[in-house]
């Protein structure tokens, strides 16, 4: 009866480690994930950059050939696209509601070339000189490209990064923190017995052995605990948030479970080694004051 009783508290210990563990490598979880998707997201919105190539009324069909076939073959172009007056009117008439050539009396756009940049050629160095390069061609009328977008993007990219960081490092201590008190406590009623074994001669690494090795047990429950909630919670969000499909591809979900399931194991094998030390440092007269 007292081993059943003994069995079960001990069961409960295991239980709440594993759910504050958890919930702390949850936090730890979701600011991983957002630091790696950044790299991803930036790439997406680099990918979404385009130029758009403005032609002249008087550019020849010869020309305009040259030009984009020139413009297909360059390294920068990912997608290049033909937009005629027309079509260039019909937008906008959409955009706006009302046809500008209705009051005007005329089309007042012209035609153009959209090219959507491969990512790596998304920086404002890059873009100065596909502009100058392009701008070189007979029947070109302005090359533009949005400059403070492209700005805007990579300022608040790194700005982004950079809390996450911070975040993840304060996450990181005070999920130290919790879990150390945790540990902790599953080992503080077994003190006497830690006590007992150092004064039979009992070496210090074989009484560590069992805790350190029952709390490696608890990181890694926790850590396949909080996997799933993260698992789940992505698709959970993919019935309101259908963007967030990307975060379920391997190669930003498995670097991510690697990486909770290697803090849980750090932090609760640490924290049992620091906390075991603890008492086996401590005299018999401290061990009824802690």
């Amino acid at each position: 009866m007292v081993k059943q009783k003994k069995k079960r508290k001990i069961d409960l210990l295991f239980i709440t480690a594993c759910i504050s563990t958890s919930l702390v490598l949850l936090l730890i979880g979701i600011v991983a994930l957002l630091l790696i998707t950044a790299n991803d997201l930036s790439r997406h919105l680099k990918q979404e950059m385009t130029v758009e190539v403005i032609l002249k009324e008087s550019i020849t069909d010869t020309q305009f050939s040259a030009l984009r076939r020139s413009i297909e073959a360059s390294p920068y172009c990912a997608v290049c696209s033909y937009i005629s007056k027309e079509d260039a009117l019909k937008d906008m008439t959409k955009a706006m509601g009302t046809d500008p050539s209705q009051f005007l009396e005329y089309n007042p756009f012209y035609a153009s070339l959209n090219i959507r940049l491969e990512p790596q050629y998304a920086c404002s160095d890059s873009l100065k000189l596909i502009e100058k390069r392009i701008s070189a061609y007979e029947g070109v009328r302005e090359v533009s490209w949005q400059k403070d977008l492209l700005d805007i993007i990579n300022s608040n990219i790194r700005k982004v990064a950079g809390i996450l960081l911070i975040l993840a490092l304060i996450l990181s201590l005070v999920s130290f923190t919790l879990i150390n008190n945790t540990i902790k406590l599953t080992i503080y009623s077994q003190r006497f017995i830690l006590y007992s074994m150092k004064l039979v001669g009992a070496k210090w690494s074989f009484i560590r052995k069992p805790f350190i090795s029952r709390n490696l047990w608890i990181g890694l429950a926790s850590s396949a605990l909080t996997c799933l909630m993260l698992w789940y919670g992505i698709r959970l969000g993919l019935k309101y948030e259908p963007w967030l499909i990307m975060l379920s591809e391997p190669k930003i979900i498995i670097p991510v479970f690697i990486i909770v399931t290697l803090i849980g194991l750090l932090i609760t094998g640490v924290c049992a080694l620091h906390s075991v030390n603890r008492f086996l440092r401590m005299k018999s007269g401290e061990l009824h004051y802690v």
